[in-house]
C-alpha cells in the first residue's frame, strides 16, 4: 500500500498553505499541520514530513524575509513553487443573515487586504487572528452566530460555512507565492528552468554588479533580488536571487563565473518555473 506525501504547513487544514499544497501535490497528501514555519522545518528535519509548503512572498504584502533565513540554516534544497491567487470571502454558520453579523476575524495580513470592505461596514468590529481557517473552525466549534470569519472556499467546505459575501479582498490581483522544501537535492529528470541562489560578495564598489552582469551577459533572467544583512556584520548582506534560463548551458556557465567572486555561494534548488496564477 502506498503511503501518503506527507506535507508540512503553517497553520491548520483548510489554510491557503493546504490550498497551495493540493495546488502542487494534489488532494491525497497528508497534512502536516504546524504552529510556526520553524516548526515546519523541524517536521521536515525530524522526518515527520517528507516536504515543506512555505510561503515567501505576498504581492501586496513583499517578501516573508524571516523564512529565507529559515530554508539556508536548515539547508533544505527547493524542490518546487506554487504561485495562488488570495480570494477572501465571508463565511458564517448556516443561516446567519448579513445583518446579524457584529464581529468579523481573521489573520492581520488578510484582514489588511480587506480594508477597503469593512470601511463600510463600521458597525461590524474586527478582530485579528493568528490563522484565516483557525477562525473558521471556531465559528463552527463555538456555533458564534454574530461572527463571520475572513477565509478561502477550503475553509467553507471543512468547516461546513456559508460564503455570504464573496471576493472582497481589495486587490483582485493578489497572490502568493510558495516554495516547496525538501530534505536533499534530488537530480529532477524534468528540464529544469529556474533556480534560487544566495551569496555575499566583498563590501566594495563594482562588487555585486560585476556577478549580476555575468548573469545579464549569458542571458539568465533574475526575477528576483533580495538581501538582507548578516546577523552582528555590519555592511554585510546575503544576496537571494531568482533566476530563469531558456539554454541550461548558458546558466551552468554563469554560475561558473560568479563562483570568483562570491563568497558562501549556495545554490538553495534548481525546479520547473511554475508561475501560473
Amino acid at each position: 500500500m502506498k503511503t501518503k506525501t506527507r506535507v508540512a504547513i503553517q497553520g491548520i487544514k483548510a489554510s491557503f498553505h493546504e490550498e497551495a499544497a493540493f495546488k502542487f501535490f494534489g488532494r491525497d497528501i497528508e497534512t502536516i499541520e504546524c504552529n510556526s514555519f520553524k516548526q515546519t522545518c523541524e517536521s521536515l528535519e525530524n522526518d515527520k514530513a517528507d516536504f515543506v509548503i512555505m510561503a515567501i512572498e505576498n504581492s501586496i504584502a513583499g517578501s516573508l524575509l524571516p523564512n529565507y533565513t529559515l530554508i539556508r540554516e536548515y539547508n533544505f534544497a527547493i524542490s518546487g513553487e506554487v504561485y495562488l491567487p488570495i480570494q477572501l470571502h465571508l463565511m458564517a454558520l448556516p443561516g446567519v443573515k448579513f445583518k446579524d453579523i457584529r464581529f468579523a476575524t481573521s489573520h492581520p495580513i488578510a484582514i489588511r487586504q480587506c480594508v477597503d470592505f469593512f470601511d463600510d461596514y463600521p458597525n461590524i468590529q474586527v478582530i485579528e487572528s493568528n490563522d484565516t481557517a483557525a477562525c473558521a473552525k471556531k465559528i463552527r466549534d463555538e456555533q458564534l452566530t454574530d461572527t463571520v470569519a475572513i477565509a478561502n472556499t477550503l475553509a467553507a467546505e471543512l468547516y461546513g460555512l456559508n460564503i455570504i459575501e464573496r471576493r472582497i479582498e481589495s486587490n483582485k490581483k493578489n497572490y502568493t507565492r510558495f516554495l516547496i522544501l525538501q530534505k536533499q537535492k534530488i537530480e529532477d529528470t524534468k528540464e529544469i528552468n529556474k533556480a534560487s541562489i544566495c551569496f555575499q560578495v566583498g563590501n566594495h564598489v563594482g562588487a555585486l554588479s560585476k556577478v549580476l552582469n555575468i548573469f545579464a551577459e549569458l542571458n539568465v533572467n533574475l526575477t528576483k533580488i533580495q538581501s538582507m544583512p548578516v546577523l552582528g556584520k555590519r555592511n554585510e548582506y546575503y544576496f537571494y536571487v531568482d533566476m530563469e534560463w531558456s539554454n541550461m548551458e548558458n546558466y551552468d556557465t554563469a554560475i561558473r563565473k560568479a563562483l570568483k567572486y562570491t563568497v558562501n555561494f549556495n545554490i538553495m534548488g534548481e525546479y520547473v518555473k511554475n508561475d501560473t496564477v
